[in-house]
C-alpha cells in the first residue's frame, strides 16, 4: 500500500530535484519507477543519488548544471511490489524552470510579463526587480496584478532591458524564489505613437461577479492600457461606498474592502479614462456570511419551579438553522419547547440542572455555545457592606451599591443605608486648547484654564497634564498655563488632551496640532495627445502640505536659447493635474511644474523629457514695415526684427521687395538678408516705393504680405513761398500770409513753414540834443513754424513802435529752403513803459519836487505824463503835456500827511505802466533820511555809509524793495555812501543832511561841476560815434534823416539779411581808436536825460546800477540789477553813465 504519495515539483535549482515514495507492506516491497510511461531506473544513473531503506525510497541529483537537470522533466509513476501484488502511486509532475523568456513589443502598445509562480498553499508576496535587486519602478502605467505579473499600459523605449525578474516570497517560510530573468525589447517608433483609447488587460470583458464572506479582506482589480495613460475610478452603482472599509491601491487599479460586511453587497464599476475615450468593468459583489452569534444564552442561578427562557440567536448568508442539546444529546422532553430559536424550560426542578448547547448552522459553517443552568435554593443577602462614603461632582451620576444574592433572585425593596454623602462642584475647563496651525520649525501654543472646587483639591493636589492620542507628553514645556512645542515637526501632529485632574473628578479637553507648509514639487511629468504644435502635460501633485495648491504654473526652457532660461508658460488651477499647452514649431522644449499655495511656491518638478516640435513655414511676416532714409538717392528699408521663436525652421531670411508706386510695372525688385535694415542706392530723391518684406525659411515663406508706401531719402526745398504779406493788428501783434509752394519742388516730406522777424529798428521817443535822430540796433530772430497746410500765421508779443523785416521759407526733415522776398514793416505806436526813475525832494513843509526820468520802453512818441497822488481819498492828479519835462513840484501840502505818488507817461495810444514811490513834506526829529526808490529787480546789495571820524555802517537792502529809507543820520552832516555788490562797489556818492534847513544838492558847487563835465564827455562821445557810423554804413546820416524813405525801412538784400555792415567795421590807421567811446553806441547808452540834482533824496534806477563811475574798482562781468547790460566787450567796464541833475 502507497502511504506517501510522489508530490509534482518545478525545479527552479538543483537542490529543489527531490522525488521520494512510501509504501507499506509485509513482506516489505520493492519500487520501480516509470517516467512518461517507460521504465525508469535512478540506480543506473550516475547523476542521481539514491536512499532506499525499508518502505521508502528517493533519489535527488548530484549534477550542480540546470542544464542537466532538465533532461529529468517528465512524468514519474511509483510502483511497490510484493508477493501479495503491486501498488501504483498518482503521477507526479517534475517541470524545470530556467528557460529565459524573450519578449518583444512596439513603442506605444501594452505588453504582460508573466510571473508564473509555483502553486502552493501558502500566502505569497510577489516582487518585481531588476538584476541588482532593485525594484522596478511601478506607477500608474506599470503596474504589478493581483496574478503576479508586470503589466504596461504601454512601452517606452527606456522600458527595453534584460533583468525583469519575478521574485515569490513565502513570509511564513523566509523563503524568496526567484524565476529567470526576462529580457523585453522595445522597437522604437520612427514617428510619434498613435495614441489609444482604454482596454481592460485585466479582467477582460464587462461584468465580473465576487463571492465573498463577512469579516474577510477582499480586492478588486481593473488593470487596463492605453496612451495616454488612463486614470481609473471606482463608484458604487447602487448605493453608498463605505469609506471606513475601503480603500484604493496599486495607483488606484485595486480596490480593497477590509472586515467586509454585508451591506457592502452590491454592483461596483470602475472606470478608466484618457483623452480618447472610456473603458468600464462591472463587478457584482455578493457578501454572504458563517453563522453569528447576535445574542447568546447566559448562565444563571434558578430556584425549582421557575420558568427558564434561554435566549440564543444567530445570524448569516444564508440565515442558519438553530437547534438545542443538553449535554450533547439532542432535546426530547416535553417541558422543553423551542420558540424561534429560545429554549423554554417550564417548572424546572433540580434535574434540570445541566449545560445546554445552542447551535447555529448554514452551508459556511457551524457555531456552537454552552450555557449552564443551575436549580438551587438559597435565602437571600446582603454582600455589600455597611458604613461606605460616597463623595461626587455636579453633574457626575451617583451609583450606591447594594450587591445581593440568593435563588431565587432576591427582590430589593429597601435602599440601603448611606451614613455619608457631599456634593462639591464639578470641575470645568473655561478655555480649552484650540486647533494650532504652524508652520515646521515655528513654535505652537495651547492654553488650558480651568476652575475647580476648592473643596475637591486640597493645595498641589490639583494636576494638568498633557497627553497625545493616550500617549503622555514629556518632551515638550510648560509655561503656567500654556503648553508649548517648540520646533515643530511632523512628528508633533496630532490631537493632544488636556486633562485636569482634582481627587474627585477630571475634566479634558483636546486641540489638534497641523503642519502647513509650502506644497512640495510635482512629480510624474507625462506627455500625451500629441499634436503638430500641442501636447498634453500631466503630473502626479505633490503632497500640499496641509495648505490647499491654488494654481500650478508650467515654465519651459528652450533647448536652442538656454541663455534664456526657464520661462513661465501656462497657469492652471489647482484642482487640474493636466494642461493642454500650445506650442511654437522647430523648438525643442523641456518642461517643469510648480505648485503655488498661500505659503508660496514648491521646488520646481524634475524637468520633463526633450520634446521637439517640428518645422514649419513661417507663421508672420515681419511687423513695422518702413523706411528711414535718410541720405538723398537711397531708399533704406528697415523692420521690426521677429522673435527667434517665430523662425519655425531651420535657415530663417528675410526676403525684401520693393518697386515704384509709378512707372515701374508690376515687376518687383527683390533680395534676401538675415536682418534689417537693407539700403537701396541710386534711386533719386524723394520716390514714392511700395516696399514689402516677407519671412522665409528652409520649409517654406510666410504669408504674402501687404505693401507699404515709403521714400527714398529726402533733400532741401529748391522753391521759396510767394506772395507774402503782412496785416498790422495792433501794436505788438501781426497776421502773416503766403501762397503754398508746390509740393514737387519740396523734396520730401512738407513739414511746414518758418517766418524769420528781424527787428531792425526801435523807435525810442528820447529827446536830447540828438533829437530826431532814431538809432539801428540789431536785435534778435524770431523764428515761428507752423504746419504743412497752414498759409497764413498771427505772430504776438512784438515791439510796438519798432522797425520789422520777415521772410518766409519752406522745410522739410532735410532743412529749409531758400527765403522769400524780404518784406520791411512797422509796427504801431503803443503805450509807454514805466518811467526810469521816481524820486521825491522836499524844500519846506508844504512843498515837494518830484524827479523822473523818461520811460526806457517809450513804445512810441512821448507826448507827456501823468501823476496821480493821494493822501487818502480821492485820487487828485497832475498833466504834464511838456515830453521834456523831468520834474515838478507840489505846493499846498499837508505837512503831517505822506503821500502816494503814482506818475505814468502818455503817447498818443494812451497811459503807460507807473512807478510809485511813498513821501513826507517833513522829517521827524531833524533827522536825516536817504529814500531810494528802485526798479523791481530780486538782487541783494548793501548801502555802506560813514561820516569823518565815525565807523562805517552797513544796511543790506533788496532790489525787489520799492526804495529804502537810511534812517538816524546826523542833522548837518556830511556823508559818504557806497553801493555795494558780491564786494565790489557799483556806485559811490556824497550827501550833505541839515538841521532845519534843508539845502538842494543841485546848489552845491562841487556837483554841478560834475554834472557840467559828465555831459560834456558824453557829448563828445556821441559825436564820435555818429562820425565813425556815417563813415563805415550802407547809407549816410544824411539818407537817414532827409531820404524820402527812412533806410531802415528799405529791403535789405538776401546775402546780408540779418546782418549790418557797420558792426563789422574795422579801425583804420586815419582813424583813432575809440575803444571806449565804442562802448557807448547801444541802446542803453542813449537813454538819459537832464534830470535835476538831488538835495535830500538820492534816486537810483537800474541804469545807474549798471554803471560804475571808477573803474578801477574791477567790477563782476554781469552787472547788478540787469545781467545783461554789460557786453563781453567792455571787459567789465561800464558801456553808460547816467546823471540825475
Amino acid at each position: 500500500m502507497i502511504i506517501t504519495q510522489p508530490k509534482s515539483v518545478t525545479v527552479f535549482n538543483v537542490e529543489d530535484l527531490l522525488m521520494s515514495c512510501e509504501a507499506s507492506g509485509n513482506p516489505p516491497p520493492i519500487f520501480r519507477w516509470t517516467k512518461d510511461g517507460e521504465e525508469f531506473d535512478p540506480d543506473s544513473d550516475k547523476e542521481l543519488k539514491v536512499s532506499e531503506s525499508s518502505g521508502s525510497f528517493v533519489f535527488r541529483t548530484w549534477s550542480k548544471d540546470m542544464e542537466t537537470v532538465k533532461k529529468y522533466e517528465g512524468k514519474y509513476v511509483c510502483f511497490a511490489s510484493n508477493e501479495l501484488g503491486t501498488a501504483m502511486s498518482d503521477e507526479a509532475v517534475l517541470n524545470t524552470d530556467d528557460e529565459k523568456v524573450n519578449a518583444k513589443a512596439d513603442e506605444g502598445n501594452s505588453i504582460v510579463l508573466k510571473c508564473n509562480p509555483s502553486q502552493s498553499s501558502m500566502k505569497h508576496i510577489i516582487h518585481w526587480m531588476d538584476g541588482t535587486l532593485h525594484h522596478i519602478q511601478l506607477n500608474e502605467r506599470v503596474v504589478v496584478g493581483k496574478d503576479g505579473n508586470l503589466y504596461f499600459a504601454y512601452l517606452t523605449a527606456e522600458d527595453s532591458r534584460n533583468d525583469y525578474t519575478c521574485n515569490a516570497q513565502y513570509p511564513d517560510t523566509q523563503i524568496i524564489l526567484a524565476k529567470q530573468p526576462i529580457t523585453l525589447t522595445v522597437n522604437p517608433s520612427n514617428s510619434v505613437p498613435r495614441n489609444r483609447r482604454p482596454h481592460m488587460m485585466r479582467p477582460t470583458g464587462s461584468h465580473s461577479t465576487y463571492h465573498a464572506l463577512r469579516g474577510q479582506t477582499i480586492e478588486l482589480e481593473c488593470i487596463v492600457q492605453g496612451l495616454p495613460t488612463p486614470k481609473v475610478s471606482w463608484l458604487r452603482k447602487d448605493g453608498e461606498m463605505s469609506e471606513s472599509r475601503t480603500t484604493k491601491d496599486m495607483f488606484g487599479r485595486r480596490f480593497r474592502f477590509t472586515n467586509i460586511s454585508e451591506s457592502d453587497g452590491g454592483e461596483y464599476q470602475c472606470i478608466a479614462e484618457n483623452s480618447q475615450g472610456k473603458a468600464f468593468h462591472t463587478y457584482t459583489l455578493t457578501v454572504e456570511a458563517t453563522p453569528y452569534w447576535t445574542k447568546e444564552p447566559t448562565s444563571q442561578l434558578y430556584a425549582p419551579g421557575e420558568t427558564v427562557r434561554l435566549e440564543c440567536q444567530a445570524d448569516g448568508i444564508p440565515s442558519p438553522t438553530i437547534s438545542w442539546m443538553i449535554n450533547g444529546i439532542p432535546i426530547s422532553d416535553p417541558r422543553r419547547t423551542l420558540t424561534s430559536g429560545s429554549l423554554i424550560l417550564e417548572d424546572v426542578n433540580f434535574g434540570d440542572t445541566a449545560i445546554y448547547q445552542c447551535k447555529g448552522t448554514n452551508k459556511h459553517g457551524t457555531i456552537l455555545t454552552n450555557t449552564n443552568v443551575y436549580v438551587i435554593e438559597l435565602a437571600p443577602q446582603i454582600l455589600t457592606e455597611d458604613g461606605n462614603t460616597y463623595t461626587f461632582t455636579e453633574g457626575q451620576k451617583a451609583l450606591l451599591e447594594c450587591e445581593t444574592f440568593g435563588s431565587p433572585k432576591p427582590k430589593l425593596v429597601s435602599a440601603c443605608r448611606v451614613p455619608s454623602f457631599s456634593l462639591p462642584d464639578r470641575t470645568v475647563i473655561l478655555s480649552p486648547p484650540e486647533a494650532v496651525k504652524v508652520q515646521p520649525g515655528n513654535t505652537a501654543t495651547f492654553s488650558c484654564q480651568a476652575l475647580t472646587d476648592p473643596s475637591a483639591c486640597f493645595e498641589d493636589e490639583m494636576r494638568v497634564k498633557y497627553d497625545k492620542y493616550g500617549h503622555l507628553c514629556l518632551r515638550y514645556t510648560f509655561e503656567g498655563e500654556k503648553f508649548m512645542i517648540t520646533n515643530a515637526s511632523p512628528e508633533d501632529e496630532g490631537v493632544y488632551t488636556c486633562q485636569v485632574i482634582t481627587r474627585m473628578d477630571m475634566a479634558e479637553a483636546s486641540g489638534s496640532l497641523t503642519l502647513y507648509d509650502r506644497p512640495d514639487p510635482p512629480t510624474l511629468l507625462q506627455f500625451s495627445n500629441f499634436k503638430y504644435r500641442s501636447l498634453t502635460l500631466s503630473w502626479t501633485p505633490g503632497d500640499d502640505n496641509n495648505s490647499p495648491v491654488l494654481e500650478y504654473v508650467v515654465e519651459f526652457e528652450d533647448q536652442g536659447s538656454k541663455e534664456r532660461g526657464w520661462e513661465e508658460l501656462k497657469r492652471v488651477g489647482g484642482n487640474q493635474e493636466r494642461v493642454t499647452l500650445s506650442l511654437w514649431p522647430y523648438i525643442s522644449y523641456r518642461f517643469r511644474v510648480i505648485a503655488i499655495n498661500d505659503l508660496g511656491k514648491s521646488e520646481p518638478s524634475k524637468a520633463s523629457e526633450i520634446h521637439n516640435t517640428p518645422a514649419e513655414a513661417p507663421d508672420n511676416n515681419p511687423e513695422d514695415v518702413r523706411s528711414e532714409s535718410v541720405d538723398p538717392g537711397t531708399l533704406v528699408i528697415t523692420w521690426q526684427k521677429m522673435d527667434k521663436r517665430h523662425f519655425n525652421g531651420p535657415d530663417f531670411k528675410y526676403k525684401v521687395l520693393w518697386r515704384r508706386v509709378v512707372g515701374s510695372g508690376p515687376n518687383w525688385h527683390m533680395n534676401y538678408t538675415t536682418g534689417p535694415p537693407f539700403i537701396v542706392s541710386d534711386i533719386g530723391n524723394f520716390s514714392a516705393f511700395e516696399i514689402k518684406v516677407q519671412a522665409e525659411n528652409e520649409e517654406g515663406a510666410g504669408p504674402r504680405p501687404d505693401p507699404v508706401i515709403g521714400y527714398s531719402g529726402e533733400d532741401v526745398p529748391i522753391e521759396a513761398p510767394i506772395d507774402v504779406g503782412v496785416l498790422l493788428i495792433d501794436s505788438t501783434t501781426i497776421k502773416v500770409t503766403w501762397a503754398a509752394v508746390d509740393k514737387d519742388t519740396v523734396r520730401g516730406h512738407l513739414l511746414g513753414y518758418k517766418v524769420h522777424l528781424l527787428l531792425l529798428l526801435c523807435w525810442k521817443g528820447l529827446r536830447t540834443h540828438h533829437q530826431g535822430r532814431r538809432i539801428r540796433e540789431l536785435d534778435s530772430t524770431v523764428v515761428v513754424e507752423t504746419g504743412p497746410n497752414e498759409e497764413k500765421k498771427v505772430i504776438g508779443d512784438l515791439k510796438p513802435f519798432s522797425h520789422y523785416v520777415l521772410v518766409v521759407t519752406v522745410y522739410n526733415k532735410k532743412g529749409e529752403g531758400p527765403p522769400s522776398e524780404t518784406l520791411s514793416f512797422k509796427t504801431q505806436e503803443g503805450v509807454p513803459g514805466p518811467p526810469m526813475s521816481l524820486s521825491l525832494d522836499s524844500q519846506s513843509e508844504t512843498e515837494m519836487t518830484l524827479h523822473w526820468g523818461p520811460p526806457v520802453e517809450p513804445n512810441g512818441i512821448l507826448v507827456g505824463y501823468l501823476l496821480q497822488y493821494q493822501q487818502g481819498n480821492p485820487m487828485q492828479v497832475e498833466e504834464i503835456v511838456d515830453p521834456k519835462v523831468t520834474q515838478l513840484t507840489l505846493r499846498n501840502l499837508d505837512r503831517h500827511s505822506h503821500y502816494r505818488f503814482y506818475l505814468r507817461g502818455r503817447t498818443e495810444t494812451g497811459d503807460g505802466e507807473p512807478v510809485m514811490v511813498k513821501g513826507a513834506t517833513t522829517l521827524d526829529g531833524g533827522k536825516r533820511l536817504v529814500d531810494c526808490s528802485l526798479r523791481h529787480r530780486n538782487i541783494d546789495f548793501q548801502i555802506q555809509y560813514y561820516k569823518k571820524k565815525d565807523g562805517k555802517k552797513t544796511e543790506k537792502v533788496s532790489s525787489s524793495q520799492s526804495s529804502h529809507q537810511l534812517q538816524g543820520l546826523t542833522p548837518g552832516t556830511h556823508y559818504w555812501l557806497r553801493f555795494i555788490h558780491n564786494n565790489n562797489s557799483f556806485w559811490e556818492t556824497e550827501i550833505d543832511t541839515n538841521g532845519t534847513v534843508q539845502q538842494s544838492i543841485a546848489t552845491q558847487g562841487w556837483f554841478i561841476g560834475v554834472v557840467s563835465a559828465i555831459v560834456l564827455l558824453l557829448l563828445i562821445l556821441l559825436i564820435l560815434c555818429f562820425i565813425r557810423r556815417s563813415k563805415g554804413g550802407k547809407y549816410s546820416v544824411k539818407d537817414k534823416e532827409e531820404g524820402p524813405m527812412d533806410s531802415e525801412a528799405r529791403p535789405m538784400k538776401d546775402e546780408t539779411f540779418g546782418e549790418y555792415s557797420d558792426l563789422e567795421e574795422k579801425r583804420t590807421a586815419s582813424q583813432p581808436s575809440l575803444g571806449e567811446e565804442s562802448k557807448l553806441c547801444s541802446q542803453d547808452n542813449l537813454d538819459f536825460n537832464g534830470s535835476s540834482a538831488m538835495t535830500t533824496e538820492l534816486n537810483m534806477d537800474e541804469s545807474l546800477a549798471s554803471q560804475v563811475s571808477r573803474p578801477s574798482d574791477g567790477l563782476p562781468d554781469h552787472s547788478l540789477l540787469h545781467p545783461t547790460a554789460v557786453s563781453s566787450a567792455s571787459n567789465g567796464m561800464p558801456n553808460s553813465v547816467t546823471i540825475l541833475d
